[in-house]
């Protein structure tokens, strides 16, 4: 049962006489609760909505071309409240963040209807059987489960919901139904590495073929763990022997499926010191957004951009400076020296940023707030424009996350920001540098 916010003039729903304000209670029979049910009984091409209009109930009958919306949109993109979170994590970020910012990056997604339409991980504690059910009879695939260990104990103890352990069984009734499984393991120092780690890899192959692939990554430790679990990070040994371990089971992955199956973050690449896999190594990179193979996808990229590179592109003469985290430091000042090469006309200056809001142990880009950004810079070259990612930013790409503005960096640093979109690798990288239209 959901509200109607509005009706496009001219559509099937507008054509019959839906008004906004009505309320959807149904469609052939079927009870509407949220976008899922809206999406899959919509699907039909004769379709017969039940309605309330004030007191009244209200029948319409239309027809409509089998995948063609019928017109009508809602309050929230879910027509629900957002599901929230009913674990506590002993890694969550989140509990983490220091106190007094905005409301938003307090709140815990775990839903699942996220996860098959964002591609967001769910943990599966807040799944009742009817909800497997439906996602089953939806066909809700793939699904993006954070399993972090197949030790229902452990689990238990990891994500401190009683829960935790049984909800693994969901596993199984997803493979069986032919539901794709993206999933990830966030690693914590001392609890789910060493054996652990290896027996959830073993577990998770019975999986195959539904399992697609699974990220490893490790847990980020903020400065601001007053009162949660103790937890340590990852040295650069630690990183070398995790990345060793699951290699031995990345070679017997690729015996029995031809694919590697589980990857690990690039961090653990960089804290170890190690080289990267070659590109070919990642498929079709399908856990990116986890920080899964970014900089060999970038390096590729770039040097791809590097080969287009013409007269015009060359014969640039231009003053600019980057600024990133210091996980990816080393690997963008390469590129940059490698552009300047390219293009005598060129000067980049790049920095890394120490993340003092979060802690010294947070290196990622994405975490770098306004304030570091504005401390650091300060008095600095940065020539006709300062570059940064866009990953730096939130969704409305306005503020950083400690709700400083870019045009509060602007003026503090006095030139202009350009922001580059991540999503467009090495090529925008290139184009940012370069001063070309993106």
């Amino acid at each position: 049962m959901v509200t109607i916010q509005s009706v496009r003039a001219g559509s099937p729903a507008g054509k019959k006489g839906i008004l906004a304000g009505d309320i959807l209670l149904s469609i052939n029979g079927n009870e509407i609760k949220d976008v899922l049910d809206y999406r899959f009984y919509m699907t039909e091409k004769q379709l017969t909505l039940l309605l309330h209009r004030g007191p009244e109930l209200i029948t319409v009958k239309l027809r409509k071309g089998e995948y063609e919306d019928i017109g009508l949109d809602f309050e929230s993109f879910l027509m629900d409240k957002q599901h929230t979170c009913r674990n506590k994590c002993v890694f969550c970020f989140i509990d983490q963040m220091p106190k007094g910012m905005r409301d938003t990056l307090y709140f815990k997604d775990d839903d699942s209807r996220m996860s098959f339409l964002m591609g967001s991980y769910v943990t599966l504690t807040n799944l009742s059987d009817e909800d497997v059910d439906r996602i089953i009879k939806m066909h809700m695939s793939p699904i993006h489960i954070s399993v972090h260990t197949t030790d229902p104990e452990l689990r238990v103890k990891m994500m401190k919901n009683k829960n935790a352990g049984k909800v693994l069984s969901y596993l199984r009734r997803f493979a069986d139904a032919g539901i794709d499984l993206e999933c990830q393991i966030v690693l914590c120092k001392g609890l789910n590495d060493g054996e652990n780690l290896d027996r959830t890899m073993r577990d998770l192959c019975e999986y195959r073929p539904a399992l697609g692939t699974c990220s490893i990554v490790p847990c980020g430790l903020t400065c601001h763990r007053e009162g949660l679990y103790p937890l340590e990070p990852f040295t650069g040994e630690d990183c070398a022997a995790v990345l060793d371990q699951v290699a031995a089971m990345q070679a017997e992955c690729m015996e029995k499926y031809g694919s590697p199956v589980f990857f690990c973050s690039d961090e653990f690449y960089l804290k170890a010191g190690r080289p990267f896999p070659e590109g070919e190594f990642y498929g079709d990179y399908a856990q990116l957004d986890n920080g899964v193979g970014m900089i060999p996808s970038m390096r590729d990229e770039f040097d791809d951009a590097l080969d287009m590179l013409d007269d015009d592109d060359r014969a640039i003469v231009r003053e600019v400076s980057v600024a990133t985290g210091y996980a990816a430091y080393d690997f963008l000042k390469s590129l940059a020296e490698r552009l300047c090469k390219e293009v005598p006309g060129l000067k980049v200056h790049v920095y890394r940023i120490r993340n003092d809001f979060f802690g010294h142990e947070i290196t990622v880009a994405g975490l770098v707030t306004g304030q570091d950004l504005m401390k650091q810079l300060s008095g600095q070259p940065l020539g006709e424009t300062l570059c940064l990612p866009s990953v730096m930013l939130r969704h409305e790409q306005d503020k950083f996350l400690d709700d400083v503005t870019v045009e509060e960096v602007e003026a503090a640093l006095g030139v202009p920001v350009t922001i580059q979109d991540t999503s467009g690798g090495g090529f925008a990288f290139v184009d940012c540098l370069l001063g070309k239209e993106m």
